[in-house]
């Protein structure tokens, strides 16, 4: 019967690993029959080089990836646990399906509002965004204590269900001011409420994820843990740039479904969640095992919010990966947002090959942003557990390093089409320190019992580094369109912000190089789950 119940689980985790290519690979695919029907002039296999692209990642990530040894006899006995490892993957993929899914009803606003109402409907993006922003950086106030107390089960299926209310809300919304049942004025009002409220139920999501699969893995394990972070929120803003644009583009349907889609995905995968996703293995028929961070053994209840807030604030590792992540959430966004009005604006002088929209980057912004967040994050947690003993820190200095080394490139290389190519470069580097850190340390020093308010705590950083890159460059750069914003030298001062951001987040992180989570022994500690390792 065991051998039974373990190949249908083999043949349902196959099944999920197809699907999830699936999901992937198919809209490139309709891009790709578009692009050939629409540049006939072109050879017919152009169209398709972006897949080739994303098939030879997947297929790197689910079949090269190293597997983690046992340096340590007892470690990690429970991968040898008949049928362990491939619940464990049924659960990870069905809550990583759910989060991208979340990213896509997250991003896909600002093609949604261009399509409404034009020039000026966009300029509004900006506030909608801004107060979806804030309202997610400050939901952790409160979304990390309910986590930590009712479980990450309860947060991914409350945050997947009331995300796509809210995106079915503002599809409808939508629809409403495309059929002239209410003004642009109205829309924008109705927009910015349910925003606001789709980023508060958005904000479950990187705390439940986090919270459930640091029941699931050890500490020696969640480096590849972070490898697989990176590969969810780099499928979600796949999802969210090139779906959205096969749906109102390519397909041609009503700019509703923009929202109305990744609605319908959620629902589905809440549905689904229900029955597969658990918070710990005991409620799946295993038995716990000792995850080896900052709380393990600690089998009481989770601390009292306020309590837990406070030891956050005193530990110097947690607070300094939250300002490393401040850095993370302004870089992510400068090349995320920014590339692409600065492709825009230096596509008005008409000519060709400087990079802008007429290039292969620009044209498959999303699926490149997702390769390189895919091979971002599997390089951090492939050397973080295999070459650094699972430390976090040294990883995240390398990539910073490796930011630094581009920002100082782009000040040479604007108006030159390789700044295109560099973008997908940073934007590796940018992924795989929030996979590492976000996704890894945060559970690894906050522990599995108070990963929610930890969790949390770093993310609303992330969206503090967010909103102040936004307001930032809203007050220095050019509009698209402006007198002078086509010339890229008017561009000059995006790559010089992005320097001394980048030598922050890499000093930062050169700080905790050596510091490795440790179980809490005593109630004195005043800061558990440090420990510094050798070099």
């Amino acid at each position: 019967m065991l051998k039974m119940r373990t190949r249908v689980k083999l043949i349902l985790t196959q099944i999920s690993v197809f699907v999830l290519m699936l999901f992937a690979v198919f809209p490139s695919l309709a891009l790709a029959a578009e692009a050939v029907k629409k540049e006939v002039e072109k050879p017919w296999y152009t169209g398709f080089a972006p897949i080739a692209l994303l098939l030879g990642v997947l297929v790197i990530v689910f079949w090269r990836i190293p597997k983690v040894k046992e340096d340590f006899p007892g470690q990690l006995s429970h991968l040898k646990v008949n049928g362990y490892k491939l619940r464990r993957s049924a659960n990870w993929m069905v809550l990583g399906l759910i989060y991208a899914f979340l990213y896509w009803g997250r991003y896909n606003l600002n093609g949604a509002v261009g399509a409404i109402g034009g020039s000026e409907m966009v300029r509004t993006f900006n506030w909608i965004f801004s107060v979806g922003a804030a309202t997610y950086g400050l939901s952790f106030l409160l979304n990390g204590p309910l986590t930590d107390r009712l479980g990450g089960r309860f947060a991914i299926l409350i945050g997947s269900f009331g995300a796509a209310v809210m995106n079915a809300l503002m599809g409808v919304s939508c629809w409403a001011a495309v059929n002239g049942h209410v003004t642009h004025d109205q829309l924008f009002y109705l927009l910015m409420v349910l925003y606001a409220l789709n980023m508060y139920f958005q904000s479950f999501g990187a705390v439940a994820i986090v919270k459930c699969n640091s029941a699931w893995f050890h500490v020696r394990e969640r480096g590849m843990f972070g490898a697989i972070f990176g590969i969810l929120i780099s499928l979600g803003i796949y999802f969210a740039f090139d779906w959205t644009s096969l749906i109102l583009n390519d397909w041609k349907f009503s700019v509703e479904w923009s929202f109305f889609a990744p609605s319908i995905a959620l629902a589905v995968m809440f549905v689904v969640g229900w029955f597969v996703v658990r918070n710990r293995p005991s409620e799946a028929g295993y038995e716990d095992i000792n995850t080896g961070d900052a709380t393990a053994g600690d089998n009481t209840k989770s601390d009292p919010p306020l309590a837990v807030f406070k030891m956050m604030l005193r530990s110097r590792v947690i607070m300094i990966i939250a300002c490393i992540e401040f850095c993370s959430g302004f870089l992510r966004q400068a090349i995320m947002q920014m590339y692409r009005y600065y492709a825009k604006a230096i596509s008005a002088t008409g000519e060709l090959g400087l990079g802008g929209k007429d290039s292969f980057v620009y044209q498959n912004w999303g699926l490149l942003l997702c390769c390189a967040g895919i091979m971002g994050g599997v390089f951090a947690g492939t050397i973080s557990d295999h070459f650094f003993g699972s430390r976090r820190g040294p990883v995240a200095a390398i990539l910073y390093l490796g930011m630094i080394v581009c920002a100082v490139a782009m000040c040479f290389l604007l108006g030159v089409p390789v700044l295109a190519w560099l973008m997908i470069v940073m934007s590796m580097c940018v992924i795989g320190v929030h996979g590492m850190l976000s996704g890894t340390a945060s559970m690894d020093f906050g522990g599995s019992k108070n990963t929610g308010i930890a969790v949390g705590m770093i993310d609303g950083f992330v969206y503090a580094g967010t909103a102040t890159q936004a307001a930032l460059y809203a007050i220095t750069l050019p509009e698209v369109g402006a007198v002078g914003a086509e010339n890229p030298s008017a561009w000059w001062f995006w790559p010089m912000a992005m320097i001394p951001i980048a030598i922050i987040g890499f000093y930062l992180s050169y700080k905790i190089r050596n510091e490795k989570p440790k179980a809490k022994k005593r109630k004195s500690d005043t800061e558990p789950g440090v420990e510094t390792a050798s070099a």
